[in-house]
């Protein structure tokens, strides 16, 4: 089995449909797919540039604790992107943006680290976008800006194979720190830093 990296964002259940639509707008304008519709727990209603299990149909989530996505994100062509796209392609747009392909999304409407919290967790489709999901700090800011966009509480990189987990943004600002680390010996000690998180 392959590498599987992969960006975590938590968030509160009232952030969800703006987390999906923030992640929409890096989506590539043309689509060879139908847009999916999307009907989230509590009813919100968004339709996404993406498929889910590789299909358009329509999804209720108003019973499902997850929803599955497929997506294929735009990211500015600089740093290791640059490399990947020489490479791996396709070209950058106009507008110097790439697509590095699928890009799986599964989402927790009760998160595994704190059921009070959703999770949004994106995870690379194939070893070579670990690999550039480690070193690009292009793809790291996309996350971490969409983290505080979407009004997220924390966003941590997992490489899913047991090493420390890295916290990229936390209550509002970048950090560096890991869990198990210093700051975080665990993760109930990062959780109990969230916003909110008693309630």
């Amino acid at each position: 089995m392959g590498l599987i990296y992969g960006y975590d964002i938590y968030l509160h259940p009232r952030n969800v449909a703006r987390a999906l639509a923030n992640l929409a707008e890096l989506a590539p304008l043309a689509r060879a797919v139908p847009p999916l519709e999307i009907t989230l727990p509590g009813g919100d209603r968004l339709v996404l540039p993406f498929t889910s299990h590789f299909k358009s149909e329509p999804v209720d989530c108003s019973t499902s604790s997850t929803l599955e996505l497929d997506m294929s994100l735009m990211f500015d062509a600089y740093d290791a992107l640059r490399e990947y796209a020489q490479t791996n392609g396709p070209e950058p747009e106009a507008d110097r943006r790439i697509q590095i392909g699928y890009i799986y999304a599964t989402i927790r409407f009760e998160s595994l680290l704190h059921p009070g919290y959703t999770s949004v967790e994106c995870w690379a489709a194939t070893s070579g976008m670990s690999r550039l999901f480690a070193r690009s700090a292009n793809i790291r800011k996309a996350f971490t800006d969409l983290t505080a966009d979407s009004g997220g509480v924390c966003c941590l990189f997992d490489t899913g194979d047991g090493a420390p987990e890295q916290v990229c943004w936390l209550n509002g600002e970048l950090t560096r720190e890991t869990v198990s680390g210093p700051r975080f010996p665990d993760r109930r000690a990062l959780v109990a830093t969230w916003s909110d998180s008693e309630k």
